[in-house]
């Protein structure tokens, strides 16, 4: 890259603040205080991001008389629900592509339950009345390279003939006239299929919605272990315990405290910047009339909005794996990866040459080699889990609280009879062998990005056994 240009990145990057954007707002809540002393309850949930606070709401909705307790190791938000880009998609199988190659005989059931999904999420937001910048936008893949076109082409055409397509394929001048960017060859708009929001303001607002509702919230009440305790469970936590007859377990990236589970997912550090607001003029040169959500199509992959105060959010491409599968805070800021995506914010958006970023921040998200969400049970149906929702999240993570309720409850639903979850994914190997065999995939990724396309020996086995690395 020529040295100007390495120059305005890192001159974009002088004022940022090494911290989510998100959270990084006035009207953060106070934290709840931390249990103290021993309760009791019917469910306990653990786990104060998406997972668990749609299980603890959606618990009281099912039965208001059901007595729900909430525990969260730090703050209700702070991790990746309150770190993520915002977007929030109807597919709960990390895209359509993904949920066909798996689960083809369940796809058109997979994708309804999908839509009636985000339809929920819109129907909640608008009844506790929070206030999280919920936009109903959709979203375009744009195509940066020729043979992206092609797959975009051939995918659209795919779809329409197993009558699953609704979505449009848009030219370079369709897709320019939309967002403006010299990068962008063409794209695929799904006008329905996803939503915009304040992703910490999601959190917050669940977490009034469940207190409203009689939900007991301890806040800094990490879940250490997990056991048997007479007919129901205990859980011990720094300074008490709870003592439940059901629990269910949101912590995702988090080590679960059903320790089999724990080799089905790694931690994936993903990162993202966030400009200063834009002014009119500038917001004018890009266009974006229509707010959307935009992705575009290599391995290595951007994903770019706007925030409801014309912001553009910018993440993704690196996705970092630590050895060892290791939470370390000290991964939350990466220099290299911030300044790389600068250079690509500047290459694709060239107009916007002196934008500055306000924050740059980064965090963990849990990954599983199917790359959606698995579920199960433990301690004879008392316990239920639901994982791996590899960056899909926002949105796949309410109806998995409601595949534990219903495998809590011990019944059968629409929801328990998939495949989808009745299966799991193919566990990680240990060490070294899962930083090796991620690494291979990461660079054999890269490489396809920059052949047109051409996935590899390695890439090509990986494809036969099902298997993936992705954020």
């Amino acid at each position: 890259m020529a040295p100007d240009a390495m120059r305005t990145a890192a001159q974009s990057l002088s004022d940022a603040r090494p911290l989510s954007y998100w959270l990084d707002d006035p009207g953060r809540p106070v934290a709840r205080p931390a249990l103290t002393g021993d309760e009791r309850c019917d469910l306990l949930v653990v786990g104060g991001g998406y997972s668990g606070l749609w299980t603890a709401l959606i618990a009281k909705e099912r039965d208001p008389g059901r007595d729900v307790v909430l525990i969260e190791g730090d703050e209700v938000g702070w991790a990746a629900s309150g770190r993520n880009g915002g977007f929030c998609a109807a597919s709960l199988t990390h895209g359509l592509a993904n949920g066909l190659e798996r689960w083809p005989e369940e796809i058109g059931k997979l994708e309804e339950l999908g839509a009636r999904n985000l339809d929920a999420i819109e129907a909640a937001v608008t009844r506790y009345a929070i206030d999280c910048d919920f936009e109903r936008t959709g979203e375009i893949d744009v195509a940066t390279q020729p043979h992206q076109l092609e797959e975009l082409r051939e995918w659209q055409r795919r779809t329409e003939e197993l009558g699953l397509g609704g979505m449009e394929l848009l030219d370079r001048d369709q897709v320019r006239a939309e967002v403006d960017s010299p990068t962008f060859l063409g794209g695929l708009l799904d006008r329905h299929g996803v939503a915009m929001l304040h992703p910490a303001k999601l959190a917050w607002g669940l977490k009034e919605a469940c207190a409203g509702l009689g939900v007991r919230i301890y806040e800094h009440t990490r879940g250490l272990e997990l056991a048997r305790s007479g007919a129901g469970i205990a859980v011990r936590t720094p300074y008490g315990r709870v003592f439940a007859r059901d629990v269910a377990l949101g912590t995702n990236v988090f080590p679960s405290l059903v320790r089999r589970v724990r080799p089905y997912t790694v931690p994936v550090y993903d990162y993202a910047l966030m400009t200063e607001p834009l002014s009119a003029e500038r917001l004018a040169s890009v266009g974006w009339h229509n707010r959307q959500g935009l992705g575009d199509s290599a391995n290595q992959f951007h994903y770019f909005r706007l925030s409801a105060d014309n912001r553009i959010l910018w993440g993704g491409y690196d996705a970092v794996y630590p050895y060892g599968g290791r939470l370390n805070s000290s991964l939350d800021q990466r220099p290299e990866t911030f300044l790389k995506l600068a250079r690509h914010f500047f290459a694709c958006f060239p107009q916007l040459s002196g934008v500055r970023f306000s924050h740059a921040w980064g965090g963990a998200i849990d990954t599983c080699s199917r790359f959606s969400a698995f579920f199960g049970t433990a301690h004879r149906g008392r316990v239920a889990y639901a994982a791996g929702y590899t960056g899909l999240g926002v949105g796949a993570t309410r109806f998995g609280a409601e595949v534990m309720l219903d495998l809590l409850s011990g019944r059968e639903t629409g929801r328990t009879a998939l495949r989808m979850v009745r299966s799991k994914p193919v566990p990680f190997p240990p060490e070294p062998f899962a930083w090796t065999g991620i690494e291979i995939t990461k660079r054999s990724m890269a490489r396809a990005d920059s052949h047109g396309g051409h996935r590899d020996l390695w890439l090509r086995t990986m494809d036969r056994l099902g298997l993936g690395f992705d954020s």
